[in-house]
């Protein structure tokens, strides 16, 4: 008897996600919205390429210098120091820092990943890592395709609609020592709830207490407030600590190169010596090389380009200024519509939240109706990316959201 599946192999579902990005595609509506996939859009609801990155792919594609041979297997050498300095500030030392240019954000996270399964903080045999709940869903695909023991800290107060800061700090406290603690340097994904400063430092006064382990996942730097250095505050206070630590870091969303798969995983040791560095590096390039061999070129070159070029590094800033500005207006304008409608409820979390994502609170039942009644595509959870709101349509997603809010309030009466 023949068994065309070979490997008896079972068939996984598609990317909730994607498989929504995908519905969207396909839907003829002249009403629907996309507020799934977190990539910037235009007022207009278009992909847009940062001016300063357009002007910076010209200048590389009429340089006679620019080929397409194969970058070193760390990555192109000056990405990964003007990269590092970018998060890090410029007071660290990279001498101290061990980094490797990755697959944008998502291949950081597994290189990151996949290090820490074998070489565990300070010898300690911890393969545990706390995740907030919730956090990106690919985190989970990743740490548990890596077989990293995930744990959950509370985050999200449902009934606030804020930071569960009480429950985050209380279950962190009876981790143990060597376990790993994931925490989103800023912009939190899905819920765009930060700790506050001070929260910050009373998360870096017990992590280094119980010699856990930080894993920042910075995402988005800059895109969040619209200032670098405001959204890398985190990182850099505990690097003030000196508290060993490691950092994601992805140019995907402040400069728009989503497709080109710029990244970088940064290693910071407080007390490293040249030969740490060296042989931290060493494990990683050897990592990268069976995994990819070598990094895309093109990404990197456009954001080195930028950073060493003053001119064009304040032009980034102010595109990045223009990003952020145009989400903060509309989650304005989503809360002023949902106050000027009455909608039930409490909306004033929409514009206290930050960066791209807002957890709107809406729950399943109401989210299912959004998508199959309003054209109106966001995930399961609630979660939105205010990026695909404008001027022409949040009044209609502002109505939507009333009528299956008042509807299913009614329906509990």
């Amino acid at each position: 008897m023949s068994n065309s599946n070979v490997f008896n192999c079972p068939l996984n579902p598609p990317d909730a996600l994607f498989a929504l990005a995908g519905r969207y595609k396909d839907d003829d509506s002249a009403h629907k919205v996309d507020m799934s996939i977190g990539a910037y859009r235009t007022n207009e609801a278009k992909p847009w390429i940062l001016p300063v990155v357009h002007k910076t792919e010209e200048l590389l594609v009429n340089d006679p210098s620019v080929t397409h041979e194969y970058l070193p297997i760390l990555g192109n050498p000056e990405f990964r120091k003007v990269a590092a300095k970018l998060i890090l500030g410029d007071k660290v030392d990279l001498n101290t820092v061990a980094t490797v240019q990755t697959l944008s954000g998502t291949g950081a996270n597994h290189m990151a990943a996949v290090f820490l399964r074998r070489y565990t903080p300070w010898g300690k045999k911890s393969n545990t890592i706390y995740v907030s709940d919730p956090t990106w869903a690919n985190h989970h695909t990743i740490f548990s395709y890596v077989e990293l023991d995930i744990k959950k800290y509370p985050y999200w107060d449902a009934k606030t609609k804020a930071l569960d800061f009480e429950g985050m700090y209380s279950t962190l406290k009876k981790a143990s020592a060597g376990d790993i603690v994931l925490l989103h340097a800023c912009a939190h994904n899905p819920t765009g709830v930060d700790p506050t400063r001070e929260q910050w430092e009373k998360l870096a006064s017990l992590i280094k207490e119980k010699e856990l382990f930080p894993f920042f996942d910075c995402a988005y730097q800059g895109f969040a407030s619209g200032d670098l250095d405001n959204d890398a505050w985190a990182v850099r206070m505990f690097i003030d600590r000196k508290i060993d630590m490691l950092v994601c870091q992805s140019f995907a969303k402040n400069m728009g190169l989503y497709g080109e798969r710029a990244g970088a995983l940064h290693i910071v040791l407080s007390d490293a010596t040249p030969e740490t560095k060296a042989a931290i590096e060493s494990q990683l390039a050897t990592q990268s090389r069976a995994e990819i061999s070598n990094p895309p070129a093109f990404g990197a070159r456009i954001a080195t380009k930028i950073l060493t070029t003053p001119s064009l590094f304040d032009e980034w800033r102010r595109d990045i200024k223009t990003m952020a500005e145009r989400i903060l207006d509309m989650r304005a304008e989503l809360k002023g519509e949902l106050v000027r409608l009455g909608t039930p409820g409490n909306w004033d979390h929409l514009t206290s939240q930050i960066g791209m994502f807002s957890f709107t609170g809406l729950d399943p039942k109401q989210v299912d109706r959004l998508v199959t009644e309003f054209h109106i595509y966001l995930a399961a959870n609630g979660r939105i990316s205010m990026a695909g709101l404008n001027k022409n349509n949040v009044k209609y997603v502002a109505k939507s959201i009333d009528t299956v809010v008042r509807q299913s309030s009614n329906a509990r009466l």
